[in-house]
Order: structure tokens, then sequence, then C-alpha cells
């Protein structure tokens, strides 16, 4: 029989952590299984609610995504500057499972409507991005920049699992339980996520960031410093954070160039909505599993000899040799193989990598100006790229033109990709430490940010952050 230590120092080396970080990782992993989990069994439901909202109707859903967004994005830093950090997902995950049992009601009751249809598709493309940013959050403050580029693989990996659960479920029980069924499943999935906080804020302060010996960082008994709007004028004051800001609006507008285009053909191709849902949760199943293999046994392989820049870098390249292909021989078959290979590639490197540059930064760049940029610039690409993607067919060209101007989309993602890893890869190798100011984060950053100084790095007008700006 093996020991439970022996258990842990073999398991440890499979996922590449230390004995005392094995356990905070698995939670971690479990924590992700459960958001996704509940989120795929939503998202097919939720991809049916577009299609009978009316696929010429996207960009407008996409559009009111947005605005709402923007209302929500102020209300939830206020509320992160009035509770300590310690309890702020409490008040987030609560909110939102109070929100799954309403809509289980209105699913049982209201039954196929088109407006709660459309209020649906919005609240869950809300829900989906503040959870995940939440829960991304606290990974970032539970683990220090190394333990990071070395666990985030592994914890995405839960992700992975729970993504290929979740479409399995929603296959096997939508015709059993229903739409509401599913909701409420989804709720119970998220307290378990939110119960599972605890033991990872505790050993936080025992062998992770907050530990004895670590670089100093903020206590998590303390709300976070700023006001409702500092997500947005910490990102503005900062090249570091504009970049990643830009980043991510790249990848959005690839995303949905993609989704546009298969909302459309699997609308034409099947059109009740029971199919529609079971169609969604095969590709789900199929991109989850691609993903999960690449997180086991690809990704912590490459960020460890090839570095952060590679995770960030080559799906976008990727992407954009097949939006090339796409233009000479456009297909059905193709596109489907490139919205697989890209959203896999999104799982498995791009956002662990993407995640990798935030977990040097101070408390008010992982809450709120990550929560900044993961949900208003986010779905401010989605909306902005939603009605780029409409004008481009109106113009008549067809599926040539969409995919050359994606193209061009995704070269720019891949080129801005390589510079934040590269200069995140500068600081791991140990160039000053591990903050993007080259250790500088290493003492608590001032509240108030100061502009960036001459004598910083060559990347000072661009991509990197000053002294004070976390």
């Amino acid at each position: 029989m093996i020991s439970s230590t022996l258990l842990m120092r073999r398991l440890g080396a499979v996922i590449n952590a230390e004995r005392h970080e094995v356990m905070p990782a698995l939670v971690g992993f479990l924590l992700f299984f459960c958001l996704f989990s509940g989120y795929f069994m939503l998202r097919p439901l939720r991809e049916s609610m577009g299609i009978m909202a009316g696929i010429e109707n996207l960009q407008w859903l996409f559009t009111a995504t947005f605005f709402v967004m923007l209302v929500t994005v102020p209300m939830f830093a206020w509320l992160s500057s009035r509770v300590p950090r310690l309890h702020f997902i409490d008040w987030v995950y609560g909110f939102f499972c109070l929100n799954l049992l309403l809509f289980t009601g209105l699913f049982q009751f209201a039954g196929e409507n088109i407006w709660l249809a459309r209020v649906f598709y919005v609240w869950i493309s809300v829900y989906n991005l503040f959870v995940v940013s939440v829960a991304w959050s606290l990974m970032a403050d539970v683990f220090d920049g190394r333990q990071a580029k070395r666990l985030f693989a592994f914890i995405a990996a839960g992700a992975s699992v729970g993504g290929l659960a979740g479409p399995a479920v929603s296959a096997l029980l939508v015709g059993e339980i229903g739409q509401a069924g599913l909701v409420l499943l989804a709720g119970v999935l998220l307290g378990i996520a939110l119960a599972l906080k605890s033991p990872l804020m505790r050993w936080r302060e025992i062998g992770g960031a907050g530990r004895q010996g670590a670089p100093p960082v903020e206590s998590t008994r303390q709300p976070v410093v700023g006001n409702p709007f500092s997500g947005f004028t910490r990102v503005m004051q900062s090249p570091y954070l504009l970049a990643i800001a830009g980043f991510v609006v790249l990848l959005a507008t690839v995303a949905t160039f993609l989704y546009f285009e298969q909302a459309r053909l699997v609308a034409e191709r099947f059109p009740d909505q029971a199919s529609q849902i079971r169609v969604f949760g095969i590709i789900d199943f199929i991109v989850q599993a691609g993903a999960l293999l690449s997180q086991l046994f690809i990704t912590g392989r490459i960020a460890q000899k090839m570095g952060v820049r590679t995770l960030l870098a080559i799906v976008p390249m990727v992407v954009c040799v097949g939006f090339i292909g796409l233009a000479l021989a456009p297909s059905f078959a193709l596109l489907a193989v490139l919205m697989i290979v890209r959203r896999i590639g999104e799982y498995a490197f791009v956002r662990p990598g993407r995640e990798m540059l935030f977990a040097p930064l101070d408390a008010e760049s992982k809450y709120k100006a990550k929560g900044f940029i993961d949900t208003v610039v986010y779905r401010g690409g989605d909306a902005v790229s939603g009605w780029i993607k409409s004008a481009l067919d109106m113009l008549g060209q067809g599926a040539v033109l969409v995919a050359l101007v994606g193209a061009a989309f995704a070269l720019l993602w891949a080129a801005l990709g390589w510079q934040l890893g590269r200069r995140a890869d500068r600081l791991s190798s140990g160039d000053r430490g591990n903050g993007p100011d080259g250790g500088m984060l290493a003492r608590p950053p001032r509240a108030n940010a100061l502009p960036c100084k001459r004598r910083q790095c060559f990347l000072s007008k661009r991509f990197s952050l000053s002294p004070d700006q976390g």
C-alpha cells in the first residue's frame, strides 16, 4: 500500500507541485471543476436561447451584454471596496446563486418565452465572466508568481474536466429534468465552489502568497483600495495593463467572428432546440477533452521550456493560418475544426498564460483592474466585433472578406501576446524579481499610482508598470 506521503510526492511530481502545494492545487482544481461543470451545463442552453432570439439579433444581445457590464462592474468594484477580500467572493457567488434560483422558477413556469430567452442569454454572458474572473483573482491572490507558473495549468485542467462533465450532463438530463433542473443543478455546484474558497484562503497564510518570508502583500482582511471606477483608471494609468486589455479585445474579436458563423450554420442544419442543445454539448465535450489533455501533458512543459510568450502567441498564429485557409477554401468542416482548435488553445494555453500575467500584481490590479478587463473590456470587444462582423456581411463578399479581416486581427493578437509573454518570461527568470516592474512589487504598492520613470527598462513606454502601478 502506498503511503499518503509517497502518494503526495508522486502526485506533486506529476503536477509540478511541491509537497505542501499539492492539496491547495487539488482544491483549486475542484473549485474550477464545479464552476465549469455548472456553466457548461448551461452553455448549450444559452446557445439555444441565442438562436431562439434570432441569429440576426446576436449583435444586439452582445451590445446589451456590454451595457449591462458597464452598470454591474462599478457595483462589484464598490462592493470590493467595502468588504474584506477574504469575503468578497462570498458576496459575489451568493448573489449569483440567488439569480440561479430565480431563473429556475422562471423556466419552470414561463416555459419557452422569447424575452426570457434574451434576458437569460445576456445574464449568463455576464455571469460567466464574473464568476470565472473572480475565481482567477482568488487564485492569483492565493499563489505567488512562481507558484502560479507551475500550478495554474493543472488548476485550469479542473475547468476542462468540468467542461467535459457539464455538456455530458446537459445532453443526458435535459430531457429528464428540463431547463429548470439544469439551472438548479448549476446553482448547487456554484455553492460548492464557494465552500472551497475557505481552505484556499487559510492555506494562503501558511504556504501561499501570504506566508512568512514571501514578498509583502496587502492583508486579505482589508477591502481592496480604490473607488468603483478605479479598475478603469488603473488600466488607463498602466501601459502593461493596457496591453493586456488590448490582448483581450483581439481575443474577443477573433472569437466573435467564429462564434457568429458557428451559430448561423448550426441554426441552418439543426432546426429544433433539443438537437441544438445536444450539438452544442457535443462540441463543448470535444473542446474540453482536447483542452484537458493539453493542460495535463503539454501546457506546463511549454511554459517551462518555451515560456509564457509561446502560450500567448501560438494559438493566435494557428488561428491566423486557419483564417487564411478559410479565405482560400471556405467550408463548414474547416470552420468547425478552426473553432474547436481555437477554443482548445484558449482554455489550454491562452487562459493560463494570461492569468500568469496578473499573479505578481497588487490586490487592486488583481481584483478591480482584472475584473474590468475580464468583463467590460471583453464584452466591449464582443459588442464592437459583432457590429464589425455584421458590417462585413452587409458588403456581400461572403466568408472570404471576413476570413481575411479575421486573419489580420489574429496576427495582431499573436504579436501582442508574444510581447506580453516575453516580459513575463524575463521576470520569472529572475530579472530583479517576479513582478512586472522587475521586483519593485516586492513591497506593497501605494494606493495612488505615479507615472512611469525613464530609468525603467525598454518596455516602460509599451507594456511595463511603473513601480507604484502594481
